[in-house]
């Protein structure tokens, strides 16, 4: 056969052509969107993505086969709503631009945000060196299907991020051993007494403070934090404003959730006077940007340590912890649809991560479960400061959330103080009664101010009869 070299070049031109022709490119989800996740029950949930500009999008639900559509925006992203059945599944979401992506093992359930620093961060197989008690055993029986996890992977970003690094998964001893022990613990009573699958979203990074996880829009009314510019660098992430809000929670704002539990507090100890209008301006915030209204916010307040061990460099303004404790039992005036979990029974002296991480996940559950649930019959709230009255040289304190009383289980209290005019404190002698605590010390004879449990690090020895202690508390408001 004759050779024929112009038929030759046009097939080498056509198979070449074909070769390199552009391939429609595939739908893109963030990572929150995953085989695996957990979508709010009940509810108009939030789904994005992005394709190409102007491109049709369709998102099919299988547990009703409702077929939702939208066009991407000239930037390519596109965003809609799905609504959600009663808890259950797995069931799977396609989502199509053309090309069909498919979404399998998908459950229905109750979503929560677990955020904060290194408290909530412990992963249940503990940190190097620093165990979480009981944990192997945990870890070692917690396969279930109905509950999943994603951990935020750490990311400080000097612009906001649209998306993050993590994955869906089933609990397992292989993912619950790297995820959140309290938030673990939380999850499980959660899934436990409602019987429904639970999502949990682990957004943490250890020895970060509260504006690390706020935006230069949140903290324009807090003229003393510096914001980073451009030419800064940058020393500590953690620590650093708008970081950890930019590479960390702006990619998770807007997923449809019940709520959020912190975990945060010891890395802003030195400066409680802020912390107390920096910490509500923050909650404020974040429930605007997520567009849901007053979610509920329930956190932890920090367990007592000896904060003077800390390198000096560290230190400075208040160094008693007590007061951001104060701070913290202040909040819940200040932030709507909130409750705080107290931990002043279980904090280690030279410990600033205590081991019973359970106590703490179990305390935050309390509160969602009656709070946001509606369960009754139990207690759920640490019994709060209430009132002082005064007569002659005896000061009686009252209590509230205390529905079967005070005990201190047949102990001495020995966390009181009281002081005069001149603001001295001195230990008092306490008499318990069943909603209140009457004090007094033979060194002040006009008492004005009493505290409870005010030093960095103390044991609490105040409870109601539910067994969940008091917090801290100072009926003054002096600066020392």
């Amino acid at each position: 056969m004759k050779f024929n070299r112009l038929k030759f070049c046009v097939l080498i031109f056509l198979a070449t052509g074909l070769f390199f022709m552009p391939v429609k490119a595939a739908i893109k989800l963030p990572s929150l969107f995953t085989d695996n996740m957990v979508l709010q029950q009940l509810s108009e949930v939030n789904i994005w993505g992005w394709a190409k500009a102007g491109e049709k999008v369709s998102v099919i639900t299988s547990w009703n086969n409702k077929k939702y559509v939208t066009i991407a925006e000239t930037s390519g992203k596109w965003k809609l709503k799905v609504a959600t059945p009663q808890a259950g599944g797995p069931y799977s979401l396609t989502i199509s631009d053309g090309t069909a992506k498919t979404l399998n093992n998908v459950m229905i359930g109750e979503v929560w945000i677990c955020t904060g620093q290194s408290n909530m961060e412990m992963p249940m197989k503990g940190f190097k060196g620093t165990p979480v008690s009981g944990s192997n055993d945990v870890i070692l029986k917690s396969k279930n299907k109905n509950m999943r996890l994603f951990t935020v992977a750490r990311a400080s970003k000097r612009e906001p991020q649209e998306d993050c690094s993590g994955q869906w998964q089933e609990a397992n001893p292989e993912s619950v051993s790297n995820f959140s022990a309290t938030g673990y613990y939380f999850g499980r009573l959660l899934n436990e007494l409602l019987d429904v699958p639970v999502g949990l979203i682990s957004c943490n990074y250890g020895g970060s403070n509260a504006e690390a996880w706020m935006n230069s829009e949140m903290l324009k009314n807090f003229s003393e934090i510096k914001i980073l510019q451009k030419s800064d660098s940058v020393k500590e992430p953690n620590r650093t404003p708008i970081l950890l809000f930019n590479g960390m929670l702006n990619p998770i704002i807007g997923y449809s959730i019940k709520g959020c539990i912190w975990y945060q507090g010891e890395s802003n100890y030195d400066r409680p006077d802020q912390y107390e209008k920096l910490f509500p301006t923050m909650v404020k915030e974040w429930r605007t940007l997520w567009g849901q209204g007053d979610f509920p916010f329930y956190y932890a307040q920090i367990a007592p340590y000896n904060y003077a061990q800390l390198p000096p460099y560290r230190k400075g303004g208040k160094y008693n912890s007590a007061f951001l404790r104060d701070a913290q039992r202040k909040s819940m005036d200040k932030i709507s649809n909130s409750a705080m979990a107290v931990l002043l029974d279980i904090g280690e002296e030279n410990n600033i991560h205590p081991a019973n991480k359970e106590v703490g996940g179990k305390r935050l559950a309390y509160l969602a479960l009656a709070k946001t649930y509606g369960i009754k019959g139990f207690g759920y709230a640490s019994p709060s400061y209430e009132s002082l009255t005064v007569k002659d040289s005896v000061a009686t304190v009252t209590f509230q959330n205390i529905p079967n009383g005070l005990t201190s289980f047949d102990k001495k209290l020995s966390n009181f103080e009281v002081a005069g005019a001149d603001k001295k404190f001195y230990p008092a002698n306490a008499v318990l009664g069943r909603k209140s605590v009457s004090v007094s010390s033979p060194m002040v004879k006009k008492p004005v101010a009493v505290r409870y449990a005010f030093k960095d690090f103390v044991v609490g020895d105040l409870f109601g009869t539910e067994g969940l202690p008091a917090s801290s508390f100072r009926t003054d408001d002096w600066d020392e």
